[in-house]
């Protein structure tokens, strides 16, 4: 009778163990203020969480290594999603917190005593940084190097840009060039001045 029960359970049966399962974890968390330590109480709840995201989890691309996914079981348990986001239980160890920790501090980005809140607003995060991380990566390619004067039809117009710090220089060279021989000369002359009376018997008159 037990051979013939088992094959006739369906996967939706399995369905609906295994979210009986999951209730009697929830009851067992609500219990754990009283029955278990409040560590054990706060870890299950990030557990139910964790295994509600598992599909997400899956599904996110191999070669996308930004992530963590991961259960901290320390002093406060976490479910990590990435390096500057996490889970957590709140003080009342019934409201899931997501967080993210920017530069301007720690923002809340959903908060409810409700698992499906939260996991929905985990994997609407998880796609967002997705999205930006596929625009980073097909994103139009800038050369930081200086770039070399070709011989097509917009030489002409880029010689315009290069050829500006050219001409700057040499405009300088000049300035530099002009003040300098004005500078000397004044200095010539303010010789000569100097030591006229020694030069005048060396120069005869006309």
């Amino acid at each position: 009778m037990v051979e013939a029960f088992m094959r006739e359970k369906t996967p939706d049966d399995r369905l609906k163990l295994a979210d009986a399962i999951r209730g009697a974890q929830v009851s067992a968390a609500d219990r754990g203020d009283i029955a278990m330590d409040a560590k054990e109480a706060d870890l299950a709840r990030i557990e139910i969480l964790a295994d509600d995201l598992r599909p997400v989890f899956e599904d996110v691309p191999i070669d996308d290594l930004q992530w963590d996914f991961a259960v901290s079981k320390g002093g406060q348990p976490r479910l990590w999603i990435d390096a500057t986001s996490h889970v957590m239980m709140g003080r009342d160890r019934r409201t899931y917190r997501f967080v993210r920790d920017t530069r301007l501090g720690r923002v809340v980005v959903a908060e409810s005593t409700e698992v499906r809140p939260i996991a929905d607003a985990v994997t609407n995060y998880i796609a967002e940084r997705i999205v930006e991380r596929q625009r980073l990566m097909e994103g139009q390619r800038v050369s930081l190097l200086p770039a070399e004067p070709s011989n097509d039809a917009d030489s002409s117009a880029r010689g315009l840009v290069y050829g500006a710090p050219k001409r700057t220089r040499l405009s300088a060279f000049v300035t530099a060039t002009f003040w300098f021989l004005i500078g000397a000369s004044a200095g010539a002359g303010a010789l000569l001045l100097l030591f006229w009376d020694r030069l005048a018997p060396f120069i005869k008159p006309d």
